[in-house]
């Protein structure tokens, strides 16, 4: 299937594996490149831009195909080492870059000088369009549905992905909501040029997450996923759990407010525990209400050519057929 998403990435499949704290490792992105889409490590789940550098290097030896890296900006009182994150990224010869966040424009000079095309996270349109002025090549468009951060305009993508359409010349994928061929045929309908999937894709054989993160996600019906940290207009989209049914009674019970540090023990550093240790408990983590969509732990390979077949016969023999 060709798209202007993989023109842009020189890939074989319309599908971008996004960064996911704590899952976006070599692991994972060489099997989705291997399997014909784009994998994604994730940046700043490597401590140091030198970790970075041999989790690239690691991917490196493990796929030949194309792959990127997550950079998410964040707006933290001690910046990560950007310059150093996107050396290692320079260096290890990476070509596709995922940045999410706050605005990359400063760092998009670097990125370019070094060949490198840039998707930018966006959950509205008028982010997509600043993300479009400031020479982003691609666009990722997160609807209301996503897993993490779906901004605070709470658009779900049946709207939001024509309306990107409408105003957008660089092309663009939908994210949030997508899991199989169904995902992707709609996707292309509503004017995307691809599709990103998260959670999705930390259900498959060689994510480098704990089984019962795995199965927590299978188990899951799309009515299971919580929106937390409103309040502080940093809303996320997680799966419930005990520790994010605390969070949600602090919320109401402190109302306005509110203060990043009375939660901090359920967000904070949850990641390993969760991801690593299969501590499903330990605190709130990111997960779409596509969980109602999964229903089994394939391999990645597997999962992409059921994509691109389901699309395929979507789009030759039903789509057609209705017009016959």
């Amino acid at each position: 299937m060709k798209t202007r998403i993989t023109e842009l990435f020189g890939i074989e499949h319309p599908i971008i594996q996004g960064g996911m704290h704590f899952v976006g490792l070599a692991e994972l992105a060489a099997a989705v490149s291997n399997a014909g889409g784009l994998g994604i490590i994730t940046g700043l789940t490597q401590k140091t831009p030198e970790l970075l550098a041999r989790e690239i290097a690691r991917c490196r030896e493990m796929t030949d195909k194309p792959f990127g890296v997550n950079l998410t900006f964040l707006p933290t009182v001690t910046s990560p080492d950007y310059p150093g994150y996107i050396k290692a990224i320079v260096d290890g010869g990476v070509k596709a870059v995922e940045t999410a966040g706050n605005n990359p424009q400063k760092w998009m000079p670097l990125l370019h000088e070094a060949g490198i095309k840039v998707i930018h996270k966006c959950t509205s349109v008028r982010h997509a369009l600043k993300a479009e002025a400031i020479g982003c090549d691609a666009v990722s468009v997160d609807g209301f549905e996503c897993g993490g951060h779906p901004g605070e305009d709470d658009v779900p993508n049946f709207i939001l992905l024509p309306r990107a359409a409408e105003e957008l010349k660089v092309p663009f994928v939908a994210s949030g909501g997508m899991a199989d061929g169904r995902s992707l045929v709609a996707a292309l309908a509503l004017g995307a040029e691809g599709m990103n999937m998260g959670t999705r894709f930390i259900a498959t054989k060689e994510a480098p997450v704990h089984e019962k993160v795995k199965q927590a996600i299978v188990a899951a019906s799309e009515l299971d996923t919580r929106l937390v940290m409103r309040p502080l207009r940093n809303t996320e989209r997680v799966l419930n759990n005990a520790a994010v049914e605390r969070l949600l009674a602090k919320e109401k019970a402190l109302g306005a407010s509110i203060k990043f540090e009375d939660i901090i023990e359920e967000v904070a550093g949850v990641y390993p525990r969760i991801m690593q240790n299969g501590d499903m408990d330990a605190g709130a983590w990111s997960c779409g209400m596509v969980a109602g969509l999964i229903r089994d732990v394939p391999t990645v390979k597997e999962l992409i050519d059921g994509i691109m077949a389901q699309a395929h016969a979507l789009i030759e023999q039903r789509l057609a057929g209705l017009l016959r």
